[in-house]
């Protein structure tokens, strides 16, 4: 009986120990278990990181080229997509001729002017003529910033830190490389120079037309400005088409004229032109508003030839039009032309 009583308990005991090891099985099991999925835990951050950093930029991104602009070269994005305007008119007047839409351009007065409606579709306000807005230009990430060679070195240096800085020239006689650069930024060589042979087509019909109509005449192109009457010289504003292209004869005043000078009412009718076309914008004589009304009622100004013969022309283009880039030339001429035939 004892001896029954003895195996019992030694079966029990050996049932309680294989129990016992089943167990730390599935302890261990759990134990990896959890190792893994806390493995896997401290691995999902660095797949996070890696998925968050920035992609380096493409070879087409970061591609660039370079272009030469009156004998120097500047380095510029492979595809200048994005051009901000500031301070160069020329580069405005280029952008109608080639439609091209910058990302900013320059305003007057808080607005773009209606007759850059059709290119400022999309652009930002980059500020005034003379007044960029540093802050604004940075923020529209430009590829290439067109300003001007009016701009002083301080404003200049600080567009060159934004993005490449190519300044446009302000000399009429710089035209055709002025569309040409443009052109080259954008893709539009092609265009530009089919608007070239257009003007040269145009400027040739234009001298037939005129013949010998102007021969001795006495032609000027003047700007009233804050009140007074501005001449300038022989290759600024629209003069280089009168004189060059047109091959019209200098008159001595503007020949003797170093820069936009004023004259007096005096020296105007002493000068006596036959032919005279005036600019006159009301933004440029804004605390002169009657200054065109006041000089056309002048008895001295009435006494000139082309107020006697009727040969005063008024805005023939826009009055805020610079004269020397192409859009200027291509609509003066045609008005130009116009008015000499009626």
């Amino acid at each position: 009986m004892k001896r029954s009583f003895w195996m019992a308990g030694l079966l029990a005991l050996f049932v309680l120990m294989l129990t016992a090891c089943g167990g730390n099985s599935g302890n261990n099991q759990t134990a990896d278990n959890a190792a893994n999925s806390g493995a896997a835990a401290n691995a999902a951050p660095a797949a996070t990181a890696e998925a968050t950093v920035e992609p380096a930029p493409s070879a087409a991104e970061s591609a660039t080229r370079t272009i030469e602009y009156l004998g120097e070269e500047y380095t510029v994005p492979a595809t200048a997509e994005r051009i901000v305007i500031t301070g160069a008119m020329e580069a405005m007047e280029d952008a109608l001729v080639l439609d091209v839409h910058p990302v900013g351009a320059i305003t007057f007065g808080g607005a773009f002017p209606e007759r850059f409606a059709a290119i400022t579709d999309k652009a930002e306000s980059i500020g005034e003529k003379t007044e960029p807005n540093f802050e604004t230009i940075l923020k529209l990430k430009p590829d290439v910033i067109l300003g001007t060679t009016k701009f002083k070195p301080e404003v200049v240096e600080q567009l060159k830190k934004i993005a490449p800085l190519i300044q446009v020239s302000h000399i009429a006689s710089n035209w055709e490389d002025n569309l040409n650069l443009l052109a080259e930024l954008t893709g539009k060589q092609e265009q530009a120079q089919a608007e070239i042979a257009k003007y040269q087509a145009d400027l040739d019909s234009a001298k037939a037309q005129l013949g010998e109509k102007l021969k001795d005449q006495k032609v000027v192109a003047l700007r009233i400005r804050a009140g007074q009457v501005f001449i300038f010289p022989a290759t600024v504003f629209v003069n280089p088409i009168l004189y060059n292209d047109l091959g019209l004869a200098v008159p001595a005043e503007v020949e003797a004229a170093k820069a936009q000078e004023a004259i007096s009412v005096e020296q105007l009718a002493a000068m006596n032109p036959d032919v005279m076309f005036l600019q006159f914008a009301t933004d440029e004589n804004a605390e002169a508003a009657t200054a065109l009304e006041d000089l056309q009622n002048n008895p001295i100004i009435q006494k000139i030839n082309a107020m006697k013969n009727d040969k005063t022309f008024v805005n023939v283009i826009d009055p805020l039009a610079e004269g020397g880039p192409a859009w200027s030339r291509v609509q003066f001429l045609k008005a130009f032309v116009e008015k000499l035939n009626q």
